[in-house]
Parts: C-alpha cells; sequence; structure tokens
C-alpha cells in the first residue's frame, strides 16, 4: 500500500471518533500494538533528543523496503511513533522521503497535543527521514 493510501486510511479512521479523547485513546491503542523494540536498537544514540518523553527509534533496510522499529517510555507518544511506523516502514527510502507528512495535519493532531508532544512529533518525523536518506 502507498503512503498515499496509508494516510488516506488514517485519516478516515481517526474521522470516525466523535472527540479528541477518543482519538487519543486510538492512538494509544495504535501504540499497545507495536512489535517490542529488538534490544539492539535500545540504545543512547537511537534516542531522539528533544522528546520529553525517551523514544528509540532504529532502522534498516530489507530487501529494498525502510523498516523502522521504535518503542517509548510513554503511552500517548508510543501511538504517535505507531502512525509513523504504519504510514512509512515497508515502504522504500525514496518513497519515505517523498512522503508528504504534512497530510498528517489534515488529523488535527498536532492543534490537539501539548507543544511539547507536537515537537516531538516534529523531531520523530526528522528523525525517521534523516535515517533514510542515510540509508541510500
Amino acid at each position: 500500500m502507498s503512503y498515499n493510501d496509508r494516510i488516506e486510511v488514517l485519516l478516515d479512521e481517526l474521522s470516525v471518533f466523535s472527540d479528541w479523547q477518543e482519538r487519543y485513546e486510538y492512538i494509544i491503542s495504535l501504540g499497545h500494538g507495536l512489535a517490542p523494540l529488538p534490544s539492539k536498537y535500545r540504545k543512547p544514540e537511537n534516542l531522539i533528543k528533544g522528546c520529553q518523553s525517551q523514544v528509540w527509534v532504529g532502522t534498516e533496510v530489507k530487501d529494498g523496503q525502510f523498516i523502522i522499529y521504535a518503542d517509548s517510555d510513554s503511552l500517548i507518544t508510543k501511538g504517535l511513533i505507531a502512525i509513523f511506523i504504519r504510514l512509512l516502514s515497508g515502504l522504500s527510502p525514496t518513497e519515505v522521503l517523498a512522503a508528504d507528512l504534512k497530510k498528517l495535519d489534515a488529523s488535527g493532531l498536532k492543534e490537539h497535543l501539548a507543544s511539547t508532544r507536537a515537537n516531538a512529533l516534529t523531531t520523530m518525523a526528522d528523525t525517521i527521514r534523516r535515517a533514510a536518506a542515510d540509508s541510500m
């Protein structure tokens, strides 16, 4: 499934919820569904700097697909990183770099997060894009 297809599905899912409390619960549930972070990625160099909570991100390219592994000690942040994994993991590095992440803004997510979490969202996206560029 392409990035554009993935973002449309996610936006459709989020639009089902009538209020932001329900959307937060859904985002947290996405985090609960993350696969455990492989221990080789739980290192200080894989911590995203600038996030209020601890967020580890590891990436690799397998058979031309950019794979993202991540975890966080915060439930909402874990859900946010799960969104990036859902949208970008499995695409090629070129597709990751071409993905228009501003489409996620249509969800209203940034406006409804605390400023520190909204900044973390941008930092996570930048970290993933940098890793995709470095993998090429």
